[in-house]
């Protein structure tokens, strides 16, 4: 029975890594064809995505969607989450839900959505466009990780800033907010990988005009391959697992995925 389990988990775990693995070896080919094996090897395409202006602007683009997006979606959260958690609205579970809603949905209907309302302002084809539809896009992610913090917080530590003559505003500035910070960050960091992915609602919303890595790498696509695609590809792969990784290291990643916290308490004492 544990033989069956360790082949049924290396080729669970080959079918993952496989197209990943020719993805990166043919990153590496001398030729620009999609050889595999490779014929040679080389490190040009990656030098080609520093060198190469567009694939340098769509990269340099992308980033600085995903981190205003990811700001900005931290921004929507936590102001939510705190609401929420702190006044017990009566139609919290309402609000919360409204809060999930956008990332629910499949990405092209708040695509259409974005898109109608920015032609409807006229305000078209502009990079804010796609950073505030990614931030309401991927605002589930901080809310859902700021709300779990607040869950688990100790209540008595903002109570005995009260108690101490502290203000609701001082207590949360000095009490709430520095205890919500790696929930803030860790929000922060899956918008932040997520919006740098993300396709559909970038080119939905602003078109070309917004050249973001995706749009680039499928227009390249168009016209055929070449490996520096590829090398984008596994930068980007890079990029995402050590992010993941840093949030299953140090964040609460099984509590993040709806972990049920009694279990997560019973696991780390049995350790």
């Amino acid at each position: 029975m544990r033989a069956l389990r360790v082949v049924v988990t290396a080729i669970v775990v080959a079918f993952l890594l496989g197209p990943l693995v020719v993805v990166a070896v043919v990153s590496i080919n001398e030729n620009r064809y999609m050889d595999f094996p490779p014929e040679g090897f080389s490190l040009s395409w990656y030098a080609q995505m520093v060198t190469d202006p567009a694939w340098r602007a769509a990269i340099l683009r992308s980033l600085v969607i995903a981190t205003a997006s990811a700001a900005l979606a931290v921004s929507i959260a936590l102001p939510l989450a705190y609401a929420l958690r702190t006044y017990r609205v009566r139609l919290a579970p309402v609000l919360y839900a409204l809060g999930i809603l956008p990332f629910m949905l499949p990405p092209v209907i708040s695509a259409l959505g974005a898109q109608v309302f920015w032609n409807a302002t006229g305000h078209i084809g502009r990079i804010e466009n796609v950073i505030v539809a990614h931030a309401i896009f991927f605002s589930t992610l901080p809310l859902i990780t700021i709300s779990l913090a607040m869950e688990s917080m100790d209540p008595s530590l903002p109570e005995a800033a009260r108690t101490m003559g502290a203000d609701q505003r001082t207590t949360f500035r000095t009490v709430t907010l520095p205890l919500l910070v790696p929930s803030m960050v860790t929000g922060f960091a899956a918008a932040f990988v997520l919006s740098l992915n993300e396709y559909i609602i970038a080119f939905l919303v602003a078109g070309f005009s917004v050249e973001t890595l995706p749009i680039k790498i499928f227009n390249s696509l168009r016209y055929g391959f070449t490996p520096t695609i590829a090398a984008v590809t596994v930068v980007f792969i890079l990029i995402a697992t050590t992010v993941f990784s840093l949030f299953a290291i140090f964040g609460n990643l099984l509590r993040f995925l709806g972990a049920d916290p009694g279990v997560l308490e019973r696991a780390e004492a049995g350790r």
